[in-house]
């Protein structure tokens, strides 16, 4: 496993992209190279890393104590250089966000709508990120919150929408947010958002995916009108409603309640989570999907990775039409389009037709050994190497896990 290359197409996108912060630091210094004359030349700034005196100049540290060498600034630009920070140190108001926080991590939706109050806050204003019950996400700063509420307590745990709404109304009566701000998701966000306004006498604008000037775009008519108001104070967003925080890094200072929040007598019971067949799911409603495509040559391995990983299985079209996996189980548009929170494609190279069935999914991990397919560069994590060792290397990697798990629990 140690020849295989990852590729992290973020810093690429940094390194192409020339109005990034961190697009200087992402470029790499040519060394030496052949002049006309068969001469080799040396780049004496390539190896100095230059600095600002305290008259204003640029000097060159030869020694290479002020920003280390050239062969490893590529690599820990993300450490050394840090974006620019956003402080609020009294906010003029708050715009406040309750992200779905599926799996305890904020997904792109959440920060799609952490951009859109980023937009909405200004210089004055604060986003104010209310989370319930324990979370995962260490990255709040990076998503844009300013503020940062986590409520916790056994009322909260489970599905328990009347005791949210409970919570959400203590956070507005104490800091009065000028907005609030959910995700028009069916994971949570919706029917919050629903209970919220209801429960504060207001009427949410719902399905939006684009604020401006005071006012609002929502999708109506099953997704085929939109509908234009003024900007009310409840929004429920769709995704990609605005582009993520990107280019500052927040404070998220944690906050706290005032007081204590009213326990709801719940009208609903929890009986907790029931184990699903993830090939009973349906493509459309999985959550985590592995296909395989044309690159997979042992699918009896395939199949045992899938089931190790208690993945959905899927398929591309060639996979499909060779006879390797039901037709039901193909992906993309001439298929099913699916939603997965993680979408794992092995051995497929990414025509477009399937590119635009997974379209919608959260994070897309690429198994591959041509780097330069259209799949990889869709891909938030790419693997070049054979798929039968990554897969095996898995299926490992699982079962350390679980046997690690089990003698921990005895």
């Amino acid at each position: 496993m140690s020849d295989i290359i990852r590729r992290d197409p973020r810093a690429e996108w940094i390194a192409r992209n020339r109005l990034h912060p961190l697009h200087a630091a992402m470029q790499t210094q040519q060394t030496s190279w052949m002049g006309p004359n068969g001469l080799v030349r040396k780049n004496p700034h390539a190896s100095a890393a230059g600095f600002i005196g305290p008259n204003g100049l640029k000097r060159i540290d030869r020694s290479g104590a002020q920003q280390g060498t050239s062969g490893g600034a590529r690599r820990s630009a993300a450490v050394e250089v840090q974006l620019p920070l956003h402080q609020v140190p009294e906010p003029a108001f708050y715009i406040a966000v309750v992200p779905d926080m599926i799996g305890g991590r904020l997904g792109s939706h959440d920060r799609d709508l952490l951009g859109l109050a980023h937009g909405l806050a200004g210089s004055d204003g604060a986003v104010l990120a209310i989370v319930f019950g324990e979370h995962k996400e260490t990255n709040f700063a990076g998503a844009g919150v300013d503020r940062l509420l986590v409520i916790e307590g056994e009322a909260y745990q489970g599905y328990a929408p009347e005791q949210l709404v409970q919570g959400l109304r203590a956070v507005d009566n104490q800091f009065a947010p000028r907005h609030w701000l959910l995700p028009d998701s069916r994971t949570g966000g919706g029917e919050l958002g629903r209970r919220l306004g209801a429960a504060l006498g207001e009427r949410p604008a719902t399905r939006v995916w684009q604020v401006k000037d005071g006012q609002c775009i929502g999708r109506a008519g099953a997704g085929q009108q939109d509908m234009q108001r003024a900007l009310p104070r409840l929004i429920l967003a769709a995704a990609e409603c605005a582009e993520p925080v990107s280019e500052t890094r927040h404070e998220a200072l944690p906050v706290e309640l005032s007081g204590s929040v009213a326990r709801s007598i719940s009208r609903i019971e929890d009986l907790g989570s029931v184990a699903v067949d993830p090939a009973k799911i349906a493509m459309a409603e999985a959550e985590f999907i592995v296909s395989g495509g044309n690159g997979v040559k042992d699918w009896a391995l395939f199949h045992k990775a899938t089931t190790a990983l208690g993945a959905t299985q899927g398929a591309s079209r060639v996979a499909v039409d060779d006879g390797h996996m039901p037709r039901d189980r193909q992906v993309g548009a001439t298929g099913t389009w699916v939603t997965a929170r993680v979408y794992m494609a092995v051995g497929i190279s990414g025509a477009i037709q399937h590119l635009q069935g997974i379209g919608a999914c959260d994070k897309v991990v690429a198994i591959n050994m041509d780097p330069g397919c259209d799949m990889i560069k869709r891909a938030d994590l790419s693997v070049i190497g054979d798929s039968a060792a990554i897969l095996q290397a898995l299926i490992d990697a699982v079962e350390q896990f679980r046997n690690g798990a089990q003698r921990d629990a005895a």
